[in-house]
């Protein structure tokens, strides 16, 4: 027998299609219908086949009842649900459909109305969103998917070609690609619904629409298993949004090394979300996190120069770090990086050089994340809008803090003003102690940090650990700029940085005691700039 009969053995089974997304339905109906499937449709989709010299019957032919209510009405009855749900294996099934002249439908062929894309766009009434949920649609995908054992569904146009090629293959759809594609329907339906209930749940009796809607659905999708979470005895998985942000960790391509851990992913996640607030387009960027917080931030005339200055801001904690680069890495870079234990490194692009020199470091995981385009908007491109933080029984949910200061933002509160250079030393001390854990104290100067003091108790603590670790490094803090995430509640804090060197500091203001940290600034003949803003990162 040959083992291409099936090419001209018609396979009997009937494919009923209704598509909003018509992206790839003719060719795919072409392909059914030269494989022997009966073609059946609904309005537009029926209309668009027949106009493509395709075969095909109108479900309101096979119904017997005219598609009403503007469309609201078609697909909603026994012939179309019986024909998806009648078990083959089940006698009296079979002899209820013959005995009602009704057909099984075998394939089904259906994306929905597109209820998410019209809700995001600006300025979408109630009355817009409410004409794009469909009903029909998601009933017959429900109906197909809980009978999948005898009906292939399909929800989206990725899955046209392996179903075409299966069923040129062997004339019919395995159970083990029917199961996947009725787990896959019935997260799109979930999907759908939690997108329709987010929606409408946030909408305010004046019409208005909430940030934050009456019920939260999370919609994510696995990306992966991981061999463990923070912990060896945590079992753990990373999942990513439905349509992620570009220039976002998980959309990041591995190019080498092992898989990446729980810690891996969290730690180059706060470096990426770091390196990313650098304008690529103006100057090269590297930031080096260890346990979550920036070890070395620097900028420079290209990735070696930057790489450079952010490894002698702490060199012992870089050691196991997690690297990355807001540009390209070359050859030059890459030597001078594999001279330190590294985990993860991440980078929008690598040289073919560049790579050869980590090809026998197999276990450098090196990841390629393309950022989104806009220069210094980038951070915010590639941000959730929303950041949530799991509580016991419930959820965080706050706005992202996407925050950018800029020069008009400052004031200055004391007498002495600050030059040209300490004001660019303060704006880069004052984004890198956004991504450092709170209390945050970051010591700059030159376009580099100096010392970093991060997730203590105390501001005071953190001070004097940020003064301690440049010591350890060699680097003198003479003439630094200071960036504070909170305000300085005495004037103790002040006073520890300026012992320590800084002639310039950068804070929020807000405290009670303002007037005496001020006072205190001009006592000891220090620049202090106030933001207006705080920077807490829990």
């Amino acid at each position: 027998m040959s083992p291409n009969l099936h090419s001209f053995t018609k396979i009997k089974m009937n494919a009923l299609i209704s598509v909003s997304d018509k992206t790839g339905i003719v060719e795919f109906a072409q392909a059914l219908h030269a494989l022997g499937l009966k073609l059946l449709s609904t309005g537009g989709t029926a209309k668009l086949l027949a106009e493509a010299g395709l075969p095909v019957t109108e479900v309101a032919e096979l119904t017997g009842f005219p598609e009403m209510l503007d469309g609201r009405v078609k697909t909603l009855h026994p012939k179309v649900h019986a024909g998806l749900l009648a078990r083959r294996d089940v006698p009296e099934h079979m002899a209820a459909l013959k005995a009602h002249q009704i057909d099984t439908i075998d394939l089904l062929v259906v994306n929905l109305y597109p209820f998410e894309a019209t809700v995001a766009k600006p300025g979408c009434t109630l009355e817009d969103a409410i004409e794009n949920i469909d009903i029909g649609g998601p009933a017959m995908v429900r109906s197909a998917a809980k009978n999948w054992k005898d009906v292939g569904v399909l929800t989206d146009a990725s899955q046209y070609a392996a179903v075409l090629d299966e069923l040129k293959a062997s004339g019919k759809l395995t159970d083990t690609t029917k199961f996947s594609l009725s787990v896959a329907a019935f997260n799109r339906i979930s999907q759908y619904d939690g997108a329709i209930s987010d929606y409408l749940s946030s909408i305010q009796p004046d019409g208005t629409r909430s940030l934050f809607a009456g019920q939260a659905n999370g919609r994510f999708i696995k990306v992966q298993d991981l061999r463990y979470g923070e912990n060896s005895h945590q079992q753990a998985a990373l999942y990513r949004d439905l349509d992620p942000a570009p220039g976002s960790l998980v959309t990041a391509k591995q190019l080498q090394g092992k898989a990446m851990s729980y810690n891996n992913i969290s730690d180059s996640d706060a470096a990426w979300e770091c390196v990313k607030s650098f304008d690529g387009l103006k100057e090269a960027a590297c930031v080096i996190v260890k346990h979550a917080n920036p070890c070395g931030v620097a900028t420079g005339v290209d990735a070696l120069e930057a790489y450079s200055k952010a490894f002698k801001t702490d060199p012992m904690s870089a050691f196991g770090g997690i690297i990355a680069l807001n540009c390209p890495l070359d050859e030059r870079a890459a030597l001078q990086i594999s001279k330190q234990f590294v985990e993860v490194l991440m980078a929008p692009a690598f040289t073919p050089e560049a790579l050869e020199v980590f090809k026998s470091k197999v276990n450098v995981r090196i990841l390629q994340i393309d950022l989104p385009a806009g220069g210094d908007t980038a951070w915010k491109q590639g941000r959730n809008l929303i950041d949530i933080k799991r509580v016991g029984s419930g959820l965080l949910m706050q706005t992202a803090d996407s925050h950018e200061l800029a020069l008009a933002d400052l004031k200055v509160v004391s007498k002495l003003q600050p030059t040209p250079a300490q004001l660019e030393d303060l704006l880069f001390a004052w984004k890198v102690a956004k991504f450092v854990k709170s209390n945050a104290i970051v010591f700059c100067a030159g376009g580099m940090t100096l010392g970093v003091g991060a997730g203590q108790m105390s501001r005071i603590d953190s001070a004097r650990i940020a003064s301690i670790k440049a010591a350890n490094a060699g680097l003198t803090l003479q003439g630094s700029a200071v960036a504070s995430d909170a305000f300085f509640p005495f004037r103790d804090g002040l006073d520890v940085v300026v012992d320590a060197g800084a002639a310039c500091v950068i804070q929020p203001g807000g405290s009670m005691r303002d007037a005496e940290v001020i006072a205190a600034a001009d006592e000891r003949e220090v620049v202090m700039v106030l933001t207006g803003i705080r920077h807490f990162r829990h």
